[in-house]
């Protein structure tokens, strides 16, 4: 009998999902006579039973589209809003699984994803991920789909804020996506020329930030770009997450270590807006004029690029081929021109952060970029 694939897309959204799907779809149809099963948004449309019958007609012109065609959400299996409570509803999912018939369960995401996964696949579920995130920091992959695109938005964003820096001798400081791992702020800044790059890897000082700026100042550019990742932290904020990270790490139950996760979270959230008061003490320091532009969720969307079409049509067809051998319990990685696949365990619960001594942290500091800590 042919196998029947069911697939959803979970997290935020992020450019080549559509790719992907239709990557997944044609392979599985035209070479293996598949039949698949889309759920919409994410885990919740598995726990609902809501899905789409992704036939060649419904594949057909998403190639170019950004967004999903399935929709998306944040719900997970074991936490989800049900009614004004939240609940683990792992079983129903398991048991839409079973109603359908499936043989594999494709979860295209990222971090959180790759967890939500591997909890079904301890369920006993056949289970393969696919890696997207604009933030490049899934695990035991070289990239994710959706990265390249937001690489080009970001960077694009820091050339056209050049010419407004350099008109009204301003610093420009453009926060962008990123919150524990720097790749997208540090590679749109270096091709950018952005004169700061401040990463999460990298805790900086604000006084050398403001010495770098004013050097350039008095060497005769009266403008700075500062690129921040809106994860990036000062050193005295460092010192404090890894405090925090301690404590959970000791925490002598699941009831302390709830409450010093609750705490983490308000920590977080006070250092909202954290990009404002940066331009702000840069202003005073300096006696420059700031201003902030928060890129935000405009680095999701749109066509994705060739690259990200083609990275996520390569990791959807190579996924179908391990579903045809019967390989499950892994995650589809991109791997040099080819893929990988990697057991789930070893991608869960690990961020792949920028290495200090990675080759883009060198050439920026080549250049003579500030990276805020010297």
């Amino acid at each position: 009998m042919a196998k029947s694939i069911g697939v959803l897309t979970a997290g935020g959204d992020s450019p080549g999902l559509n790719a992907a799907i239709r990557g997944i779809g044609k392979a599985a149809d035209g070479i293996y006579g598949m039949q698949l099963i889309g759920f919409k948004d994410g885990f919740r449309g598995v726990m609902e039973n809501r899905i789409m019958m992704l036939d060649r007609q419904s594949l057909s012109g998403i190639l170019t589209r950004g967004g999903t065609i399935l929709g998306t959400s944040r719900d997970k299996p074991h936490k989800m809003p049900i009614g004004g409570k939240t609940m683990d509803m792992t079983d129903a999912i398991v048991e839409n699984y079973r109603r359908h018939h499936l043989d594999c369960l494709v979860c295209i995401g990222g971090g959180g994803t790759q967890k939500n996964a591997y909890r079904l696949l301890q369920k006993g579920l056949n289970i393969i991920t696919l890696p997207k995130t604009i933030d490049n920091d899934v695990a035991k992959t070289d990239v994710t789909f959706g990265f390249d695109t937001a690489l080009i938005i970001a960077t694009d964003a820091i050339d056209r804020l050049h010419s407004t820096a350099h008109s009204h001798h301003r610093i420009i400081v453009v926060e962008i996506m990123g919150h524990q791992a720097g790749w997208l702020a540090l590679g749109a800044g270096v091709a950018g020329g952005a004169d700061v790059i401040l990463i999460p890897e990298i805790p900086f000082d604000i006084n050398v930030v403001s010495r770098s700026i004013l050097r350039r100042s008095q060497l005769g550019s009266p403008f700075s770009i500062v690129a921040v990742a809106e994860g990036a932290l000062s050193g005295e904020q460092s010192k404090e997450q890894d405090l925090m990270d301690k404590k959970i790490e000791n925490a002598g139950g699941p009831e302390e270590k709830a409450q010093l996760k609750a705490e983490l979270k308000a920590l977080s959230s006070l250092r909202e807006g954290s990009t404002m008061r940066l331009a702000g003490m840069l202003e005073e320091l300096t006696g420059l004029e700031s201003r902030v532009t928060i890129l935000g969720h405009l680095q999701r969307g749109g066509i994705p690029s060739p690259a990200d079409r083609l990275l996520a049509t390569r990791l959807g067809t190579a996924c179908a081929d391990y579903i045809d051998k019967g390989i499950y319990g892994i995650m589809v990685a991109a791997r040099g021109d080819g893929t990988e696949p990697v057991p789930l365990e070893e991608v869960v619960g690990i961020k792949k952060t920028v290495p200090l001594d990675h080759e883009w942290i060198k050439c920026a500091r080549a250049v003579g970029t500030c990276m805020g800590d010297s």
